[in-house]
């Protein structure tokens, strides 16, 4: 737990400085675009991170979980990197097809279009998991932090010039890509420089040939990835379908500033993950603990939000942005929901139950997209949010649910292979 709780300080210093840094940039993007302008950048951006997304493997957690034996993460690196090149590839062609499909459902000016596709390769070719998980399998989160902080002091820096030199969606656009390569070359060097990356390793076959179960994990981590894609940035192209770009643009701010919990579910899950592979034998009672605290965290930063949240968003965003608060506000809780589940779906893949956990995800998540147009039909961008409010209460339960059981079958095997007195 002591080592535990030192690369959560390690991922939380990093992304205090992102939380810090996005205020900046986003107070800098709405204030320059506007809300129509805004919900323009929103789409593309939003077009490239579920291309990224949906392409994507979680390959830190290959290396982690392939990585740790006495042979090193060599082969496991030369897995992941495979499916990094596969990923590449394929989310070329979805983005292609995602990019032409879009003047037929989405309010993106014409000229955007090919501002959107360059987006989307920009993001593909800056996936960067696996450097992340050579850093984590050696626990090495402060390099790796050090790393990441790349991306929202470019950002930062970007936004600046934009302002100045292009007010315009393009001038953001570009400031966003420069960060994604920045931050990807940067932990490629920091992880090289700790572990040595050997490319004649690269294979689709060495570790499925070593570990049978490896496909199925793979794609079950995968789908679990690509569903928190579609409950983010998938919703954010689908309210702005419905709504417009304006809905799009204010949905995105509701979502930056009240989902920050998510952010730091996702960080607490990152670090969690592997010192529940190295301590199986205490990964429930430590999942626990981390459920614990995440509880008190996540009612503090309800009520942050509830209490100041209206006067943040005018300082951040504009007074025009002021009418997102109560979507805010509703997604703040869903993230409070979502950092008290992290430990719990974490616990479910370091045992093995990669799909239970994606099963888990999945049904509230596309209930909640086939959802969506009633719900805001209903009631706006607090429709919206509901639907997400929803969609991360389901998984939760369905986590909880899930390790009672399987509690309950390893209690019952155990009691099997004890012997008979």
């Amino acid at each position: 737990m002591k080592r535990l709780f030192g690369n959560i300080g390690w991922l939380l210093g990093g992304r205090g400085i992102n939380a810090v840094l996005s205020l900046v940039y986003l107070a800098l993007a709405t204030r320059t675009l506007g809300l129509d302008g805004f919900g323009y950048f929103a789409l593309v951006v939003a077009l490239g991170q579920t291309v990224t997304g949906l392409a994507n493997f979680q390959t830190w957690q290959f290396v982690v979980r392939w990585g740790s034996g006495e042979d090193g993460p060599g082969e496991a690196t030369g897995f992941a990197i495979a499916l990094d090149l596969m990923s590449v590839a394929l989310g070329a062609v979805l983005a292609a097809a995602l990019v032409w499909s879009a003047q037929f459902w989405l309010p993106l000016p014409d000229d955007l279009l090919w501002v959107a596709f360059g987006y989307c390769l920009v993001s593909l070719l800056s996936i960067r998991t696996t450097p992340l998980g050579l850093l984590r399998l050696r626990f090495a989160y402060g390099a790796a932090t050090a790393a990441e902080a790349v991306q929202p002091v470019v950002r930062a820096l970007g936004a600046v010039l934009a302002v100045f030199f292009m007010p315009t969606v393009l001038g953001f656009v570009l400031a966003w890509a420069a960060a994604e390569v920045a931050v990807a070359a940067t932990l490629w060097v920091v992880a090289g420089l700790r572990e040595r990356i050997d490319l004649s390793r690269i294979s689709l076959t060495r570790i499925p040939r070593a570990h049978p179960g490896a496909w199925r994990f793979v794609w079950a981590t995968n789908m679990s990835g690509s569903l928190n894609v579609g409950g983010k940035q998938v919703l954010i192209l689908l309210v702005g379908a419905i709504g417009g770009e304006g809905f799009a643009g204010g949905f995105r701010v509701a979502s930056q500033l009240g989902q920050a919990l998510v952010q730091l579910a996702q960080t607490v899950s990152k670090a969690i993950y592997p010192e529940l592979v190295h301590a199986a034998d205490a990964a429930h009672e430590m999942a626990r603990r981390m459920a614990n605290i995440a509880l008190v965290g996540g009612v503090l930063a309800v009520s942050v939000a509830l209490l100041f949240g209206r006067e943040g968003l005018v300082l951040i965003a504009g007074p025009e942005f002021r009418v997102v608060y109560w979507a805010m506000v509703i997604l703040a809780i869903a993230g409070a929901i979502e950092l008290v589940g992290a430990s719990l779906e974490s616990l479910l893949v370091s045992a093995g139950r990669a799909g239970t956990a994606f099963a888990v995800r999945a049904v509230p998540t596309l209930l909640s997209l086939l959802l969506l147009e009633i719900a805001m039909d209903w009631n706006g961008l607090k429709g919206a949010a509901f639907t997400v409010l929803g969609s991360s209460a389901l998984s939760v339960i369905g986590f909880w649910v899930a390790i009672i059981s399987l509690q309950q079958i390893t209690i019952t095997v155990k009691a099997k292979d004890e012997p008979t007195p």
